[in-house]
């Protein structure tokens, strides 16, 4: 605690001139540096109203108008005392708040979808300067938590004021391969007891939809709406730009019809059958992967086995199937995998799933593994829009635009006209994991809106492996080592 937060004196009112003479010179100081970095940050963000607040400062550090410090005169020591802690305190959570919109904020990542470039329990320091920070939509808000204050299980921002976006002039623009950290596009919508899959998909999957999730509490909880900014936060990898064409044939990335080199560390999903023995933790150790990631898959119905079979894995005549584990693996994994004498068969998993891929309400018969062509809209750039393209850039134009959308009589109506093209207001971009069958992306959920980018890790801060504790020699590591 700073007990020479503002000046202490005998005598507090006077003219302004007596205050002024009162202050101490190194106070003058410590307000010529607030305020020169208060007009800096001004002129940074652009909104020139800000500057009425300069007053402000000067009355804290210098005239004192406002009995800011009104404790330190009191007799009671424990008022003083409390108070004391709590100038403190509001002192850390303003400067924090500044620190993590303006700067940069820690992130933990909390799902596999990056292995073995970003791990399952890495904390991260995110830039959030790198793409020019946003000016909060929510400026009300809890510093230290995204939507939900831990243990009072209540809301960590107040709805009121909504700011409209605005980005701030960064070092340069979202680039492919960069990993970047977001708001989660689809979580607008969020139902409190049940968020995976997300409101959308459950709408989609659930029978009744809207009706029956919103008329069934116990199960589905409240329907709340969350601010962009106070939305979860995902980390990708940039694998679409704003006006390229994407399409994923057999895994493999087209941009504008050309193959996109994958991360060094991508992984696929495979089955992997031993001759009958399980793998023991020497061999885990080795191949690197963990518990999480060691799933057994049992086949003992007839259909299973004949399945088995029919993707090349090894049915004995009596019926029974060796071991067979379903493993996510890099290349290099894969080739250490070969050398192993008693794993018999290393095979890809198949991308069966035609349904639940963005976008969820429509069937093109595309699936993780094939996907597209789509066209990643660009700010400025129109599109023809047809019944056959709409349930593409339905949402775009809906909910991350905000305009009304419907379709009558064949026909479609944008803010009550008619339609055939539409120009859009952002860039988007197109994120997926480098965990390519366990990461859910944009191939699930769509486009991520310029107004959603948060900022790109630049290292690990701390790294901890639920089963084995601290994994020193991440710290300080590279969160991106692929750009």
């Amino acid at each position: 605690m700073d007990n020479n937060n503002t000046a202490t004196h005998e005598h507090v009112g006077g003219s302004l001139k007596q205050r002024l003479a009162r202050v101490k010179r190194t106070r003058w100081i410590r307000f010529g540096i607030v305020a020169a970095i208060f007009i800096a940050w001004v002129i940074w963000l652009g909104s020139w109203w800000v500057i009425l607040f300069l007053p402000l400062l000067a009355d804290i550090y210098l005239t004192q108008y406002i009995p800011w410090t009104w404790w330190k005169r009191s007799k009671n020591r424990t008022v003083r005392y409390v108070m004391g802690w709590v100038d403190a305190i509001v002192y850390a959570l303003v400067l924090v708040y500044f620190i993590f919109i303006y700067i940069g904020q820690n992130y933990q990542i909390p799902s596999s979808s990056l292995e073995k470039t970003l791990l399952v329990g890495d904390y991260l320091w995110v830039n959030k300067m790198i793409y020019g920070p946003r000016v909060p939509n929510t400026p009300l808000h809890f510093p230290l938590a995204q939507h939900t204050i831990p243990v009072l299980n209540c809301k960590s921002y107040i709805d009121w004021p909504q700011w409209d976006y605005h980005r701030l002039k960064g070092f340069r623009n979202v680039e492919l391969y960069d990993i970047v950290v977001f708001n989660y596009p689809a979580g607008d919508t969020v139902t409190l007891k049940v968020q995976n899959p997300d409101y959308y998909t459950l709408c989609e999957i659930v029978p009744g939809g809207r009706t029956a999730i919103r008329n069934n509490k116990a199960k589905y909880g409240d329907v709340v709406y969350r601010p962009v900014d106070r939305r979860e936060n995902y980390v990708k990898r940039c694998v679409g730009l704003p006006g390229n064409t994407l399409q994923i044939k057999n895994n493999i990335i087209y941009l504008d019809g050309k193959p996109l080199k994958e991360p060094k560390n991508v992984q696929y999903n495979y089955y992997v059958q031993t001759d009958g023995r399980a793998i023991d933790e020497a061999t885990w150790e080795l191949l690197g992967i963990s518990r999480d990631d060691q799933m057994t898959v049992p086949i003992t119905m007839p259909e299973e086995k004949l399945g088995a079979m029919s993707m090349g894995l090894t049915v004995n005549p009596d019926g029974s199937v060796p071991q067979v584990y379903q493993l996510p693996l890099t290349a290099e994994m894969r080739e250490k995998m070969k050398k192993i004498s008693w794993i018999v068969n290393i095979v890809p998993t198949p991308a069966r799933e035609v349904i639940n891929v963005y976008p969820i309400t429509h069937d093109y018969g595309w699936t993780r593994a094939d996907y597209g062509p789509v066209w990643i809209p660009k700010k400025g750039e129109s599109l023809d829009l047809t019944l056959d393209n709409l349930p593409i850039y339905e949402r775009v134009i809906k909910n991350y635009e905000g305009n009304t959308l419907e379709v009558r009589n064949g026909k479609i109506y944008i803010n009550g006209e008619i339609a055939t093209r539409y120009t859009f207001k952002m860039d988007y971009y197109w994120m997926m994991g480098d965990n390519r069958d366990m990461s859910a992306d944009s191939r699930y959920w769509g486009f991520v809106p310029e107004d959603h980018i948060v900022g790109s890790p630049m290292f690990v801060i701390l790294s901890i492996d639920k089963d084995k504790g601290i994994r020193w020699n991440r710290f300080f590591a590279d969160a991106n080592p692929d750009k």
